[in-house]
């Protein structure tokens, strides 16, 4: 039987603070990043007049 004490290791990596607030910063700059590059990348050129 497990010790009463013992965390899980999922458990143990979410209580750290400092890795929730990377990871609160990272993932929605990298998401916003790439959706910007894709809405960029699909943009068609203007059309000058």
């Amino acid at each position: 039987m497990k010790n009463e004490t013992e965390k899980h290791p999922w458990q143990k990596l979410l209580d750290n603070p400092w890795l929730l607030l990377a990871l609160g910063v990272i993932v929605p700059f990298l998401s916003y990043t790439v959706w910007g590059w894709i809405e960029l990348l699909m943009t068609k050129p203007a059309l000058l007049p």
